[in-house]
């Protein structure tokens, strides 16, 4: 099957069916009330920095299509809001534009509607490790890309009936990429989380950014589920469908070894405030933005306001002025949560209590 063709049965599968996982660990936060804020909810300030680039507000749609003709529209829209909220987006993987010049505009119509806007280009690390610098630097050039993500999806990989399941030589990859290329790497998982012990390799790669990618949102495990003929293949997948690590376990993993962007499961702006209270410094979603991008720009600018009003209303009522705030609050966390927090041996005091220190 053609990579476009493939790309058109996963905004399909995603439009139709279940296909979330469970259990993002946010369930485990509480943000404390703050009866009495001590400041206007006007006075609020959203703005940060991230990768050189300043946002209106830490949040980004994360990469989601490229490479087919109804992508073209998809694409636009999202674009387009990203444009008008100043924020920013990723696409999706653009290994089918690198193999069919043709359906580069679906990629490059990002750009061109939203000039100001912060985007990244993405491609998977099979075929860095097999095509090189060359083609992260052609991704990069397709869109104008502020950062480049190279995602790892080895979990949808290995049950996807096409899937590349070449891992060998992909930190010397990424340390290439990293070295050479004019704007930052961002490692990107996509639904299974990333670990602390893979923070630290990918630090040492030269690695700008994590977005961690963990498990509660979109299960591609999931996905491909719907997509699988072989009856022994297609219960492999369902088995996996909730394979890997919680998005907020994630975050506890990643935040203090390079700049944490927080997608998977993040579903409403109490969400995103969670992510970043506990370290991430971007908040992230994808499956919410796809049917609105269908439907028109000015459904995407709804569900952008939607996340970022939630946000700011939970800023006011935790009593913080700056959403880095959110860094210096008391937070409560029970369950697998704090086990997962004493197991990594953070000293859970600190954690809550205390906390980061934002450069």
């Amino acid at each position: 099957m053609r990579t476009s063709d493939r790309k058109l049965d996963h905004i399909r599968i995603c439009l139709q069916n279940k296909v979330e996982s469970g259990h993002t660990g946010f369930e485990d936060v509480m943000l404390i009330h703050r009866s009495l804020p001590e400041l206007n909810y006007d006075d609020i300030d959203m703005e940060v920095e991230f990768l050189g680039k300043k946002l209106k507000a830490p949040f980004l749609i994360a990469s989601m299509t490229g490479g087919h003709n109804e992508a073209y529209e998809i694409n636009k829209n999202l674009a387009i809001a990203v444009e008008n909220y100043g924020i920013g987006m990723g696409v999706g993987s653009q290994r089918a534009a690198l193999e069919d010049e043709s359906v580069i505009d679906t990629f490059s119509v990002v750009r061109e509607y939203a000039p100001n806007a912060f985007i990244y280009a993405n491609v998977g690390l099979p075929q860095i490790i097999e095509k090189g610098v060359e083609f992260a630097e052609k991704a990069v050039e397709m869109i104008e890309a502020d950062a480049i993500a190279i995602h790892l999806n080895y979990l949808q990989e290995i049950v996807q009936p096409e899937g590349d399941r070449k891992a060998t030589g992909g930190f010397a990859a990424i340390r290439e990429i990293a070295s050479e290329l004019h704007v930052p790497v961002i490692i990107k998982e996509t639904g299974a989380g990333i670990s602390r012990e893979v923070a630290f390799t990918m630090r040492e790669a030269g690695v700008k950014a994590l977005d961690i990618g963990g498990k509660g949102g979109t299960s591609w495990s999931g996905v491909e589920y719907y997509r699988i003929e072989d009856e022994v293949e297609k219960e492999i997948a369902k088995c996996f469908w909730d394979w890997g690590i919680p998005t907020a376990f994630s975050i506890v993993d990643c935040h203090d070894v390079l700049p944490v962007i927080a997608t998977g499961g993040i579903r409403n702006g109490i969400d995103a405030a969670k992510a970043i209270a506990l370290g991430a410094k971007i908040a992230s979603a994808a499956l919410p933005f796809l049917k609105p991008a269908k439907e028109g720009y000015e459904e995407v600018e709804k569900k952008i306001r939607f996340f970022l009003e939630g946000l700011k209303k939970t800023l006011f009522l935790t009593g913080c002025k700056h959403v880095y705030d959110l860094h210096k609050i008391h937070i409560f966390i029970k369950g697998s949560l704090r086990d997962w927090i004493e197991f990594r041996e953070f000293d859970f005091y600190e954690f809550t209590r205390r906390r980061f220190h934002d450069s």
